[in-house]
């Protein structure tokens, strides 16, 4: 990620709400065959303030393909993000930009067992399940739901070291700030209330 110092984002529980938030996640592994990368959710375990650990799982046969556990992975959490007009910038500025919130989780993954595999598939299920007025889980179905989970491998990742940016228009004054907020909250070009969200976040 390029190294602008004033967009670092080096709280460890805004990363960590930056996963819970968007959990759909890429993994890139530098195999002996070259690059791989797959794309999978991802779910943040408890942790001490300072550590992050999160679990997924891929299906077979990603996990030859990555050379799991073998070496270092790394994990895109891409936030929100999106396009910077310069029409709402003042009228000499004419370089648009892209706004975004992400962040590169590096570690080498632990392979799981299948039963905490199993019980690491429930926990996602129940994670995403929740919302609805009637959850489905695994357990209603635990036979089954065994037989297919047999077809994933789960990994752990303790993230050891992270580079997160958080690139939200904080080199702008804030009259041109709150422009872009307003027309990414109610402009019909490139609306985007998620990101408009976070840019208020850093101003608060």
């Amino acid at each position: 990620m390029r190294y602008t110092p004033h967009f670092l984002l080096e709280d460890v529980a805004e990363v960590k709400r930056l996963i819970a938030e968007n959990p759909w996640a890429t993994i890139v592994s530098n195999t002996a065959a070259g690059l791989v990368a797959s794309h999978y959710p991802v779910v943040l375990e408890p942790t001490a303030d300072d550590e992050i650990s999160i679990v997924s799982h891929v299906g077979r046969p990603d996990e030859t393909a990555h050379e799991l556990g073998e070496h270092e992975i790394l994990v895109i959490i891409q936030g929100p993000h999106g396009y910077i007009s310069p029409n709402w910038y003042p009228a000499e500025q004419i370089i648009p930009t892209w706004n975004h919130v992400t962040a590169h989780l590096y570690g080498t993954p632990e392979i799981l067992g299948d039963d905490e595999n199993f019980r690491v598939l429930g926990d996602l299920v129940d994670h995403f399940e929740k919302r609805m007025p009637a959850p489905v889980s695994l357990e209603l179905d635990e036979e089954g739901s065994r037989r297919v989970a047999r077809g994933t491998v789960g990994l752990r990742l303790r993230v050891t070291r992270f580079d997160a940016r958080a690139k939200l228009s904080q080199n702008k004054p804030p009259e041109v700030v709150d422009r872009i907020v307003d027309a990414l909250e109610n402009g019909p070009e490139f609306a985007n209330p998620a990101l408009a969200a976070e840019m208020r976040r850093v101003r608060e």
